[in-house]
């Protein structure tokens, strides 16, 4: 995979962040956003240079607004001269989701148009503009990352897993579609992962607590643990596999 680049949406912190250090390691160049911490961004950049010999850039994006990135491909495009991978994790969380992140009887159309957007409407748009690069390369490979909260119910997550069964039909619908292409496309959709989106949960430790006890294997979900399956479902091991919605979830889903 050395050579190669990954775009992916939010790439500072959590899962996105792990991500981009698991493809780094792999020799991969990263085209990574964020939302309004330049100076972290920064540092980051630095330091996969350093640390991994590869090229990396941060670019700014608000998911909320997607139609941009159109403008923000056409500036990666003056750093890297070809896309193979695009991720789309980046998610929104605070004052857009009010109306959102709530039970179902105060859920609000803003709230849940804003997640949907972040979610949908962004992966669409991203997707669309990275599959135009891969096309003149031969094909490529697109991941959403997902949520098995649209499998199992999990409190004031109405919103969140209404929009993830969502993407996850979008994916399947982009895979037929871009297959002839050399184009994959899949899901990721993980359990409840240690991050500061769940702990920011009203009811984070509950969750933490419970998930430790479905889970077989007697723990949370970790970043690296999808940023693991993203490299996989990008990497030639998964040739055979699209439309596909990958769960890593601890075994949590089935009991």
């Amino acid at each position: 995979m050395r050579g190669k680049t990954l775009v992916i949406s939010g790439g500072t912190r959590g899962i996105g962040k792990a991500i981009v250090y698991e493809f780094a390691r792999e020799g991969v160049n990263i085209a990574f956003t964020y939302n309004s911490n330049e100076e972290l961004a920064k540092e980051q950049v630095h330091d996969l240079e350093k640390t991994y010999g590869i090229k990396a850039r941060a670019f700014a994006l608000n998911i909320l607004e997607p139609e941009t990135y159109k403008d923000l491909f056409l500036e990666i495009d003056k750093e890297f001269d070809r896309i193979d991978f695009f991720i789309s994790n980046a998610i929104i969380s605070g004052r857009p989701v009010v109306g959102g992140y709530t039970k179902f009887m105060k859920l609000k159309p803003k709230g849940i148009n804003n997640i949907f957007t972040a979610t949908v409407n962004a992966f669409v748009v991203g997707a669309q503009e990275a599959a135009k690069r891969m096309e003149k390369i031969g094909g490529g490979s697109i991941i959403s990352l997902s949520s098995t909260g649209n499998l199992v119910y999990i409190e004031n997550y109405a919103g969140h897993g209404t929009a993830k069964a969502a993407v996850e039909t979008m994916v399947r619908y982009a895979a037929a579609e871009l297959g002839a292409l050399g184009i994959r496309v899949n899901a990721v959709s993980g359990g409840p992962i240690e991050t500061d989106a769940l702990r920011a949960f009203t009811n984070y430790e509950e969750v933490r607590d419970i998930t430790a006890k479905l889970s077989p294997l007697g723990r949370m979900g970790q970043p690296e643990d999808l940023a693991g399956a993203c490299l996989f479902l990008c990497s030639d091991k998964a040739s055979w596999v699209t439309g596909h919605t990958l769960i890593i979830d601890g075994g949590t889903t089935f009991k």
